[in-house]
């Protein structure tokens, strides 16, 4: 970021406080959990605060859904992010409602904290808003200043909404807790298993642009798509007994798992031994544990479960890991450079506006989409 600074931007800027005061503005949000029927739209949602120094508000100008905002509309995971929200318990009889959903957000700064030098009012940003906080279907949200980054040059915020959180849930996976990055991945095989989904599309396009040999797997109507993102070969999960089409290959250096389920149990078999072959899943159990058997015997349960499975493992010499996504402002950094650089571009399934919140909803929830589902906050993106 010092980049930015060498490039003439201001290294300190106090607060900036937006043009007219607001305390209410549009929204979709939820009252409880359930299906479609509890999403409402309401224009007078709290205004955003800025509480800590280091804060930003948003204008947002363009949100995207992911399977997590259905996940949390319906209530999962509902337990461990209300623990985030309030670990200390100091808002006794207060619940999480109205929530707004959302997590990814392309817009431009209207308001900044005493703490943040590296934005001002008027820059162009993109950000993936973590669940425990309040989303982007709504017209301003408040983010981390380390949450936020410049939005790519290059894309409209149309285009720019598509791609932080599937990017940074994949980037998680992939270099996180993969290890993988641009000076070690030229020539290891890849192989990543639900690659035409939002995550999967991503990960194809960033472990090209690292020089690996990707495997996808996906439906036959996808691989058109898939193999235009660059991947190698591509294997059509529908056409036969997967897992007898995986082995007829040579052995993997690394596999994503965006599917889970019976996967896991053979597909371990199809890395490469004693090597430092790795397996990452995004599909874990950690937050269903917490909603089941309380904080206290859900972390116990997910623990016990994934020392069992590493170990097991690496007996058996490969690595067994877990990734989630994480809020990034650095690695959006980062991803904005490839989207700049032309290597890395957004899928984008379909776009709604901003009054058709419900029936995007219902789209995502029809499975089977061919990258994103974009929302215009604002017409004309």
């Amino acid at each position: 970021r010092a980049l930015r600074w060498a490039n003439g931007r201001a290294p300190t800027r106090g607060l900036r406080a937006s043009p007219r005061a607001r305390i209410a503005m549009p929204s979709w949000v939820i009252d409880r959990y359930g299906s479609n029927e509890v999403l409402r739209f309401t224009t007078e949602m709290v205004f955003p605060i800025i509480h800590f120094p280091n804060e930003v508000i948003i204008k947002v100008h363009a949100a995207s859904l992911n399977p997590i905002d259905l996940s949390m509309r319906s209530g999962y995971g509902a337990t461990a992010l209300n623990m985030k929200r309030d670990p200390l318990k100091l808002k006794a009889g207060e619940t999480e409602f109205p929530l707004t959903l959302g997590r990814d957000v392309s817009g431009v700064v209207m308001e900044c904290g005493l703490g943040v030098s590296y934005f001002k009012p008027g820059d162009e940003v993109w950000a993936a808003i973590p669940p425990w906080k309040q989303g982007t279907l709504s017209e301003f949200v408040v983010a981390s200043g380390n949450e936020v980054s410049f939005k790519p040059k290059r894309l409209s915020h149309t285009e720019a909404a598509a791609l932080p959180y599937v990017g940074l849930t994949a980037w998680s996976a992939l270099n996180q807790v993969g290890g993988l990055n641009q000076s070690n991945c030229s020539g290891k095989r890849i192989l990543i298993l639900g690659a035409s989904g939002g995550v999967g599309t991503f990960a194809v396009q960033l472990m090209k642009a690292w020089d690996a040999h990707v495997t996808a797997v996906c439906s036959h109507d996808a691989s058109t798509l898939v193999k235009k993102l660059g991947a190698d070969d591509v294997i059509d999960y529908k056409s036969g007994n997967l897992e007898e089409q995986l082995k007829t290959l040579p052995l993997f250096d690394f596999i994503l798992d965006n599917v889970g389920g019976s996967t896991e149990k053979w597909a371990l078999d199809l890395l490469k031994k004693w090597s430092g072959a790795t397996y990452v899943t995004l599909v874990t159990p950690f937050l269903i544990n917490m909603d089941k058997l309380g904080v206290a015997d859900g972390m116990l349960q997910t623990g016990v479960t994934v020392g069992s499975k590493t170990l097991k493992h690496l007996l058996k010499g490969v690595h067994y890991r877990w990734a989630f996504f994480m809020p990034s402002g650095p690695n959006l950094d980062e991803i904005a450079e490839l989207v700049d650089s032309g290597k890395i571009q957004p899928v984008i399934d379909e776009v709604f506006s901003f009054s058709e919140v419900p029936e995007a909803f219902l789209k995502l929830e029809g499975g089977h989409a061919r990258g994103k589902t974009v929302i215009n906050v604002i017409s004309r993106q």
